[in-house]
């Protein structure tokens, strides 16, 4: 054996391992406030940190030394403090906002207590149902998308379809199809009040999430688990199309529920066609929601089990069979997601 490459090797186990552990402390970081308490503090001693969290001082020990050694804070040797630098707080201390990024670390519990099950599947086939994965992905789920359904859905990511804008503020009819918490559907009417807006979704719990949301917000829109009816001027679907057991059908009824002249707007994971385009941590992120999410629940229930890195081949492909003739990409910047329109000729 190479030993340049053995070392590489055990050195990329080390490193992965260690992602692993770093997101996990993460997570206590982003539930207990310590991140919070941190941010624009500048240099903290252990003390100083406890006194602003109230936490137990041997854990807020070892987790400020576990961060360190991570990357996630700096630490002076010299004064024995810690920092949360300002760039590394714009993404774990800024709850609510369309950069935070502490629901992808919500995940880790969910995915990974399933991932026995998943391992069977390999032997047995079928999958993990998505009611199977319990409140907490409900949840980290709505953590992930919530700041930017919430903040650009309308404010940027719609204004690239300026006739549906147009359509929307003269009191069209919005279906949010896979609504999960309700998000989109709710951003929708904040920014479009005259519009009737529908929020569609099969799981119960998320189902409870949106009515409550929505309460909330003080908007009315229609959520239901009864396929809907009637036509629509936009039919958005967000993050799902690959998680479906069905997704050719679904999108013919999709199809079928637009108006003539109607949008079906799609948001899907950023991830390219080609596996030697997705050699990146996004898209290695993305392969391990898939594996112990995306697609196991799918296939759980007889579905293709698409996956999470789908790609815009594919999607292009189901959508176009499904009926559409105009599907296009739409130059909308972001790290995470790909975005396309499709119009009902």
């Amino acid at each position: 054996m190479d030993k340049e490459k053995t070392r590489q090797a055990i050195d990329k186990v080390f490193a992965d391992m260690a992602g692993a552990m770093a997101a996990g402390m993460a997570l206590v970081g982003t539930r207990t406030g310590l991140f919070r308490a941190m941010a624009g503090k500048g240099p903290l001693s252990v003390d100083q940190v406890v006194g602003a969290t109230r936490l137990q001082h041997r854990y807020v020990e070892e987790w400020l030394k576990g961060m360190a050694a991570a990357g996630y804070l700096e630490y002076s040797p010299a004064r024995q403090t810690y920092q949360l630098a300002e760039e590394m707080a714009y993404f774990v201390a800024s709850d609510g906002s369309d950069h935070f990024v502490g629901g992808m670390w919500e995940m880790v519990p969910p995915l990974l207590r399933v991932a026995p099950r998943v391992a069977e599947a390999f032997a047995d086939g079928g999958g993990v149902p998505f009611q199977d994965f319990g409140p907490d992905c409900v949840n980290a789920l709505d953590l992930i998308n919530r700041g930017q359904y919430e903040q650009r859905f309308t404010d940027y990511w719609l204004k690239a379809l300026p006739e549906v804008v147009e359509r929307l503020l003269a009191g069209g009819r919005v279906l949010d199809y896979g609504c999960g918490s309700g998000r989109v559907a709710i951003a929708i009417k904040k920014a479009f009040p005259s519009a009737e807006v529908h929020g569609y979704d099969v799981d119960a719990q998320s189902m409870a999430r949106a009515r409550e949301a929505a309460k909330a917000a003080a908007v009315r829109v229609a959520f239901a688990s009864e396929k809907p009816r009637g036509e629509f001027d936009l039919v958005t679907m967000c993050d799902c199309i690959h998680d479906l057991a069905a997704p050719l059908q679904t999108l013919r009824e999709v199809h079928a529920l637009l108006k003539p002249g109607g949008t079906l707007f799609i948001v899907e994971p950023k991830a390219a066609d080609r596996l030697e385009d997705n050699r990146n941590p996004v898209a290695a992120m993305f392969y391990g929601f898939s594996l112990f999410h995306c697609m196991t629940q799918s296939l759980a229930r007889g579905g293709p089990g698409l996956g999470t890195c789908m790609g815009p081949a594919k999607t292009g492909q189901l959508v176009r069979e499904a009926g559409f003739g105009d599907l296009r990409p739409l130059e909308i910047k972001s790290m995470t997601n790909l975005f396309y329109a499709a119009k009902k000729t």
